[in-house]
């Protein structure tokens, strides 16, 4: 069995990346972040395996955003990513990603959020997420291709093909 401090020496920076970009504020992704590790503090039993533990960490945080934005009836704020390659983005085009992000489907955004400031495998998303694989992949892509059909018009299609979340 993992131990939680270890849990949490491994994990607390991403997990309090990821719930920052999905709740939107730092103070309110700090006490979320906390909540995490206490749960999993508190847990009758943890996984055996690090590659679970980071999943199972991660489905702790994504639960508990949910349920804060649920309880708080809104969607969630978005943080403007920084955006690789294009090292002097404007303004401009971070609005523009920020828009794209908002406006996908939330378990897509979810997927690629996971995926790629997080930095979890596919497996670990299909766990975090309660879905297969396969529909990490398919959702992975929608997201991608989505997000490039956006900005396609926005900015230049070398940028739009480079999107990367800097973890």
């Amino acid at each position: 069995m993992i131990d939680s401090a270890s849990l949490y020496i491994e994990h607390r920076d991403r997990v309090f990346r990821y719930l920052s970009r999905v709740v939107g504020h730092s103070e309110t992704a700090r006490d979320l972040t906390q909540e995490v590790f206490l749960r999993v503090t508190r847990a009758p039993e943890r996984p055996d395996e690090p590659a679970r533990g980071r999943a199972w960490v991660f489905s702790i945080a994504r639960n508990l955003a949910l349920n804060h934005l649920r309880d708080a009836g809104r969607k969630p704020p978005l943080i403007v990513p920084v955006i690789e390659p294009g090292r002097h983005a404007t303004q401009e085009v971070s609005a523009a990603v920020h828009q794209a992000l908002a406006a996908l489907n939330e378990l897509d955004r979810d997927v690629f959020l996971l995926r790629e400031s997080a930095g979890l495998s596919y497996d670990e998303i299909a766990s975090t997420c309660e879905i297969s694989p396969d529909a990490v992949r398919s959702r992975l892509h929608r997201a991608r291709q989505a997000l490039r059909e956006t900005l396609g018009d926005r900015v230049d299609a070398q940028l739009a093909r480079g999107i990367r979340i800097r973890t």
